[in-house]
C-alpha cells in the first residue's frame, strides 16, 4: 500500500512501471533521490489505477513539473502531494512546457478537488505554466507550504486563499530576486492578501513565514506592513506563530499580538528589530506560554528579567542571542533551553550549506 524510496539510484523507470502495473492497492508513493527515474509512463499507469492518494516527489532530476502534469485524473483523488527541485534552481528561468499551448485556455483544467496537504520547493513559474495551476484549484487545502516558489504575485495569493477556507496551516519561505538600493522585487504577500487570509480562512491555526536575503536597511520590500500581520492574528485563531527574517516587524508589532486571544507559541528568528521592550508585551499575551528567539540579538539580560518576574511561560528556548545570558534564562520558563552558538544561516532558513554560498553571490551580485 505504501512505497518509500530513498536515495536510491538504481530504480529506474521501468522498475517503477513495474511497482504500477503489480501493486493494486498502492496509496503512497515516495521518491527521493531517486535520480535514474525519468520516464512518466509509470505516472500515468498509476494516474489510471487511481489508487494514489499520497504522491511525493523530490530532488528527482529527471522528473519536472511539467512531467507531473501528466497524471491527469489521478489528481482527482490525489489528497497530498509535494513537489521539490534541489540545485541552482534559482540560476534559470523555468524551461518551457513543451506541451503549452497560448492560445489553449484549459490546458491545465485538472480536478484536483480532494488535495488537502500541497508542498511545493524550489521551482521557478510563470503565468499558466506547471504545476502553478494547482494554486487555483485546491479549494479542499487544510496545509499549503510553499518554499522559494518564484513568480507567484500578490493577485493569486488572494485569490488563494479566497478559495481555501478549510486552511489550518500556511507556511510560505520567500527571497527577494535581486538585492540592493535599487531593489523592486517583492514577495507575493501584501496588507491585502493578508486581509484576504484573515476573512477566507476562519480556522488558520499555523503560520510560518521565513523571509532569506531582507535586509533591515529596505523594511518596505517584504511587502506587508506590520500592521497587515497583527490583523491577521487578531482574525484568525493561530495558535502558532513563526517569523524568520522579518526585517518589519518590531516592538509595536509584539503589543499588536498581546492581544490575539488563541496565540500560545511565538517564535522570532533573525528578528532585527525586537528588542526588550518588546519582550515586555509577553506577559499580556493571555494564552502565549511558548517563546522561541533564535539570532534576536537585540534582545538583552534585561528582557529575560521581566519574563521571569511573569512566570507566564511553560517553554523557552533561546538560540545564538549573543546579549542573553545563560543566567539571565534561568527561572525565566518551566522548562528552558539555551543555546550560545548560532545555526548557520543555511539551517536557520531551511536551505541546503551547499547551495547558500552559490545562492548568495547570485543574488548580491
Amino acid at each position: 500500500m505504501a512505497l518509500r524510496l530513498n536515495f536510491a539510484p538504481a530504480i529506474s523507470s521501468s522498475g517503477l512501471l513495474s511497482v504500477a502495473v503489480g501493486c493494486k492497492s498502492l496509496s503512497a508513493l515516495h521518491l527521493v533521490d531517486c535520480m535514474k527515474v525519468s520516464s512518466v509512463e509509470w505516472l500515468e499507469y498509476l494516474s489510471r489505477a487511481g489508487s494514489v492518494v499520497e504522491l511525493v516527489v523530490k530532488d528527482c532530476k529527471g522528473i519536472s513539473q511539467y512531467d507531473l502534469l501528466k497524471f491527469g485524473p489521478g489528481w482527482m483523488k490525489l489528497e497530498k502531494f509535494e513537489f521539490e527541485i534541489n540545485g541552482n534552481y534559482w540560476l534559470r528561468g523555468p524551461p518551457p512546457d513543451p506541451s503549452y499551448d497560448a492560445h489553449y485556455l484549459y490546458k491545465y483544467d485538472i480536478c484536483c478537488e480532494n488535495l488537502k496537504e500541497l508542498r511545493l520547493a524550489h521551482i521557478i513559474t510563470v503565468p499558466e505554466i506547471g504545476l502553478r495551476f494547482l494554486l487555483g484549484k485546491c479549494k479542499a487545502l487544510v496545509k499549503l507550504c510553499l518554499d522559494y516558489v518564484i513568480g507567484l504575485d500578490d493577485s493569486e495569493m488572494i485569490a488563494l486563499f479566497q478559495n481555501c477556507s478549510n486552511l489550518r496551516s500556511l507556511s510560505l519561505r520567500l527571497m527577494p530576486l535581486r538585492c540592493g538600493p535599487d531593489m523592486d522585487f517583492r514577495t507575493p504577500l501584501t496588507d491585502e492578501s493578508l486581509k484576504a487570509l484573515g476573512l477566507s480562512c476562519p480556522m488558520l491555526e499555523f503560520v510560518e513565514l521565513i523571509f532569506t536575503f531582507y535586509s533591515s536597511s529596505y523594511p518596505s520590500v517584504i511587502g506587508f506592513t506590520q500592521e497587515g500581520m497583527v490583523m491577521l492574528v487578531q482574525s484568525c485563531p493561530i495558535r502558532v506563530i513563526m517569523l524568520n527574517g522579518a526585517n518589519n516587524f518590531d516592538d509595536e508589532g509584539m503589543k499588536g499580538f498581546s492581544s490575539a486571544q488563541f496565540l500560545e507559541t511565538l517564535e522570532l528568528v533573525d528578528c532585527e528589530r525586537i528588542t526588550d521592550a518588546g519582550m515586555s508585551f509577553i506577559t499580556s499575551m493571555p494564552s502565549l506560554s511558548s517563546l522561541t528567539l533564535r539570532r534576536c540579538n537585540k534582545v538583552t539580560d534585561n528582557g529575560m528579567a521581566e519574563l521571569a518576574r511573569s512566570q507566564k511561560l511553560e517553554s523557552l528556548t533561546v538560540v545564538g542571542c549573543r546579549r542573553i545570558s545563560m543566567k539571565a534564562v534561568q527561572g525565566a520558563a518551566r522548562s528552558v533551553h539555551y543555546s550560545k552558538e548560532s545555526e548557520s544561516f543555511a539551517s536557520l532558513k531551511g536551505m541546503k550549506k551547499l547551495e547558500t554560498n552559490t545562492l548568495f553571490r547570485q543574488i548580491f551580485r
